[in-house]
């Protein structure tokens, strides 16, 4: 028997109104020193790249540049389409990421945002080309290859890098079973390319795995809550008392072993409701409105292509 029949049991041994459910938990609003994690977490990315790779400062400082400028593009689009609590971190050894909320959102913008930060970097890419047929620079030469290499494998069609992410957004975004298979495919694909780069990378994809166990818990849960008409595509701020305590206890059947001793159908607070909260919202998703036709996604297509190829078909695959 799934685990998740149990959560009917339960229901039918307490009756509860909507008056009778305690109030959800405030959710804590995180203090306004974004920028300052921001800049310790690059920090540690340079300093860890420079100790595990023993590479030159200027390469750093290149590879440096390159990934701000990348995530900067996708932050600037993000203010441009109104997210709030936007934000920049650098993941050591990985590279960095973006990220910001907004409720409702449409393929036409996120699929910007997302083309927003490869796009710029290949841009400096070929004008820094251009420039350096000139100079003739090594210096010049070596950063243009940082932002065309950076950029174009940051567009590969594996997930979750902006090629992925991009395939996603356009074809099978609300298709949990085609985006689990997707995943699968990209855990192997990039555990090839880290594992013959270097084996300390083998822990991307790993984390990858995780994060799809994980995620493939919160849809089973997701399923449940659709079944019994509970609405899961909100935020936080906006669930009721009862569907908060409801999330809850599908939580807690799924992740028995997370949250030992805590029993469904008891909706008391507890010391750990901070990483329950937290829980909670791995499961509530963004509404996305469909608002691109064929045509619109054949145009995102072509735009996505010739990012490879112009730059490809510039260099001549060296400078």
């Amino acid at each position: 028997m799934d685990q998740f029949s149990n959560i009917n049991e339960s229901k039918q041994q307490d009756s509860f109104t909507p008056g009778e459910y305690p109030a959800k938990p405030e959710l804590q609003e995180k203090s306004n020193n974004s920028w300052v994690r921001s800049a310790f977490s690059l920090l540690i990315y340079m300093v860890l790249f420079y100790v595990l790779f023993d590479q030159n400062i200027a390469y750093i400082a290149a590879i440096t540049v390159v990934v701000i400028i990348h995530e900067m593009g996708h932050l600037l689009a993000m203010k441009l389409f109104n997210y709030s609590n936007v934000k920049i971190f650098f993941i050591p050894l990985i590279g960095a990421f973006s990220s910001g909320k907004k409720q409702e959102v449409s393929q036409k913008q996120l699929s910007f945002i997302i083309l927003a930060g490869p796009l710029p970097g290949l841009i400096i890419a070929c004008a820094l080309y251009f420039l350096n047929k000139e100079m003739k620079s090594d210096t010049i030469k070596m950063l243009a290859n940082c932002f065309l290499f950076i950029n174009l494998f940051n567009l590969l069609p594996i997930y979750p890098l902006d090629g992925g992410r991009i395939m996603e957004t356009l074809f099978f975004k609300q298709n949990y079973y085609i985006r689990l298979v997707f995943g699968i495919i990209s855990i192997i694909l990039l555990g090839v390319i880290f594992a013959s780069a270097s084996t300390i990378m083998i822990i991307v994809p790993i984390m990858m795995g995780i994060e799809l166990y994980n995620e493939s818990k919160n849809q089973k849960i997701r399923n449940i809550l659709k079944s019994e008409h509970i609405n899961y595509h909100q935020e936080y701020s906006t669930l009721t008392n009862k569907e908060y305590w409801l999330i809850r206890d599908c939580i807690l059947f799924a992740y028995p072993k997370k949250f030992a001793g805590l029993q469904p159908g008891v909706y008391q607070y507890t010391i750990i409701e901070p990483l329950i909260i937290q829980q909670v919202n791995t499961i509530l998703q963004i509404n996305m409105f469909n608002d691109l036709n064929v045509f619109k996604k054949i145009l995102f297509l072509l735009l996505y292509l010739a990012s490879f190829i112009v730059p490809l078909v510039l260099f001549g695959l060296h400078i």
